[in-house]
């Protein structure tokens, strides 16, 4: 157990406040849930298997921070995330999406999370193997080594080794093969030496830091010739590709790259034998069951809040199929069989022409704990400008920073952003805090395009740049409809 997931809920709340502004009630909701799963795991055995997650439904418009919520509360307590979209998917039948296919992307998540995990314990060793890989590469570019020429001349001495064995064969006598274990069966043995020789002073030189530039040609696998594992068919009927993929001859390719990168491709590929599938794999399942979450945005649309028209796919019976992940099933995987017991689902939707009660009453029931998500205010949108770690002002001022031109905003210039955005909002659609993307785009154009050319040091955005640049767009509410 992590000390992240050991996080208490006002120790989430403090660390998604420096993410997300407002939204006080679907914070506490979030941090309470992923407590309980914490609390869950403490029990014994019998009483963990009874206790299952209180799944959660966001009710708000877009752009509030529903996902957002979701996604950094994962990043929090390094979780297992997935995001879909509820309209992606079919009724069983149907082409389309299969509603199964959310809990394999989880565990394909949960995996890339375990190796990564596995890769930095056995880094040390796989760095040492890379480090001599390129060392013994060098030396042998630097003695001349043709390695093509080399294989022909080999094979022609195999053949030879192949007719000198059928001859002691025939006549009845033992020969000795067990130097063709050895690498480079048929190399001198002196240019053996002097190859061996050479590599340790260069490893020597490598872990000195001292060729760090130096292109070298190395050999790594193509993965982009890896057998496609990812056939959900096969999958759902226990086929585990992945198994005949690892039992089929590996295509390398050659690539040239200075030695830090060929250094970093050949530890990644030397990992890969380092660490133990099956235990990675297990570890991941057993990740992905007692800390995935899932969220289900737009899970709004498969309600019938609009007529359905004759020949569309059943909204209610995705909800149908969606209903018995929720509740609980195994699901195969080619990593293994995972149970979604103990997965937490939230359900995300602004509800505009439906209401929670529209869903099936079996599937709202899974999803006892309701959040609704507040409107942004003004001073809200103030706030996301300036207050978070990655705020936009701070993300917009460190991009115009690499072409050394430092950009500063008064107070009354993001007050009037926060404004015009409010503004938009209630004319025009309301896409939340994502209008200020879009405000804020045409606002620094001319700076953003214009900025590796410009020789101002210092630029300041003050109000009335901000009016003279969106302030009249936004006045009139037709420019504003398509351009902000």
């Amino acid at each position: 157990m992590t000390q992240e997931e050991q996080m208490t809920p006002k120790e989430i709340v403090s660390q998604l406040d420096n993410y997300i502004v407002g939204q006080d009630e679907a914070k506490k909701s979030v941090s309470i849930a992923l407590r309980n799963r914490y609390r869950r795991l403490q029990l014994d055995p019998q009483m963990q298997e009874d206790i299952t997650p209180k799944n959660l439904l966001m009710i708000g418009p877009t752009g509030v921070g529903k996902t957002e919520i979701a996604r950094r509360l994962a990043k929090i307590v390094d979780a297992p995330f997935v995001k879909v979209e509820a309209t992606k998917f079919t009724e069983v039948g149907y082409v389309g999406g299969d509603v199964n296919s959310m809990v394999r992307d989880l565990v394909e998540n949960s995996v890339q999370m375990e190796k990564k995990i596995q890769f930095r314990n056995v880094r040390r060793e796989a760095e040492k193997k890379a480090n001599q890989d390129l060392a013994e590469i060098i030396s042998r570019e630097e003695n001349h080594v043709d390695d093509a020429q080399e294989k022909s001349n080999n094979d022609k001495k195999l053949q030879d080794t192949v007719k000198e064995l059928n001859k002691a064969f025939k006549k009845g006598k033992p020969m000795d093969l067990s130097w063709l274990n050895e690498k480079d069966p048929f190399m001198d043995q002196n240019e053996k030496d002097k190859i061996k020789d050479d590599s340790g002073r260069i490893l020597a030189q490598i872990e000195n830091g001292e060729l760090e530039d130096r292109e070298v040609k190395i050999s790594i696998d193509d993965p982009s010739a890896a057998l496609n594992a990812d056939n959900s068919k096969m999958e759902q009927m226990g086929i585990n590709l992945q198994g005949l993929e690892n039992m089929l001859p590996k295509k390398q390719v050659e690539r040239v790259l200075p030695l830090k990168e060929a250094r970093e491709a050949l530890i990644n590929q030397e990992s890969e034998t380092l660490i133990d599938d099956a235990k990675v794999n297990g570890a991941a399942i057993k990740r992905a069951e007692n800390t995935g979450i899932i969220f289900i945005d737009e899970i709004d649309k498969l309600t019938g809040g609009n007529k359905q028209t004759r020949g569309e796919v059943s909204r209610e019976g995705v909800q149908r199929d969606i209903l018995p992940i929720v509740e609980g099933v195994n699901v195969n995987t080619k990593y293994g069989v995972i149970n979604t017991n103990h997965i937490l689902f939230i359900g995300s939707g602004a509800f505009a022409d439906s209401k929670p009660s529209d869903l099936i009453p079996e599937l709202q029931g899974r999803f006892p704990i309701r959040v609704e998500l507040n409107d942004l205010s003004k001073d809200d949108f103030v706030k996301i400008l300036t207050e978070p770690s990655d705020a936009l002002i701070k993300q917009y001022v460190a991009l115009i920073g690499t072409d050394n031109i430092k950009v500063t905003f008064t107070k009354e210039a993001i007050e009037k952003i926060a404004d015009i955005a409010y503004s938009v909002n209630h004319d025009t659609d309301n896409i939340g805090a994502r209008r200020l993307h879009t405000i804020l785009e045409k606002l620094l154009e001319d700076i953003l395009y214009e900025g590796p050319d410009m020789h101002m040091g210092d630029i300041t955005i003050n109000q009335k740049y901000v009016e003279d640049k969106v302030g009249n767009l936004a006045a009139d509410e037709n420019v504003a409809r398509y351009i902000l």
